[in-house]
């Protein structure tokens, strides 16, 4: 496993669009969520310690932002010969494992990662009503204990959003395994 941090991108990046399965059998894409004033972005996968470390908290938060209009939507890159753990079978029992309430997708051309320059899973991008790029970093400040939270950087950036404020331009990068590149 290796650790690696999400690069850091310029805000104000358009969302770039895809054409993604989920788990339910649906096809989504950008304009599934335009009427939603926030769009959460989630590279993730099923192996990765540092995802199933921060699975359910990122369900607690679609569920306390949800009637707000803030919709999250998890991506995974990792479909790969060498990690039988992130086939779509795998993705839909994580799915109903962490009672997932916000789409999970397989980008199985790796095409979506590399467009929004994902680099590691979690890698978690935050963007506003105009689909551009307001927030990229980490969910809070103690990944491996949720207990020990004291910054929750992610609903900050949300809430600054919905209040129609910038997101605070400290935006501590994501950690986690590497995206397992086919090439």
């Amino acid at each position: 496993m290796t650790l690696l941090e999400s690069k850091n991108l310029p805000i104000d990046t358009p969302a770039p669009d895809f054409s993604l399965e989920g788990t339910d059998g649906n096809i989504y894409s950008l304009k599934d969520f335009s009427d939603k004033k926030i769009l959460v972005v989630i590279f993730m996968c099923n192996h990765c310690p540092y995802v199933q470390a921060i699975w359910s908290r990122l369900v607690d938060l679609q569920e306390r932002f949800k009637d707000r209009g803030v919709q999250f939507v998890g991506i995974n890159p990792n479909f790969h010969p060498d990690y039988p753990e992130e086939t779509m079978e795998k993705m839909k029992e994580y799915y109903n494992r962490y009672d997932m309430n916000f789409p999970y997708l397989l980008d199985e051309s790796q095409e979506v990662a590399r467009k929004y320059n994902a680099q590691c899973t979690p890698d978690i991008y935050v963007f506003d009503d105009n689909r551009e790029l307001a927030y990229h970093g980490r969910i809070d400040d103690s990944w491996r204990n949720e207990g020990q939270v004291a910054k929750e950087e992610l609903a900050d950036a949300i809430e600054a959003l919905l209040a129609d404020e910038k997101p605070s331009e400290v935006q501590n990068p994501s950690r986690g395994c590497s995206i397992k590149w086919r090439e």
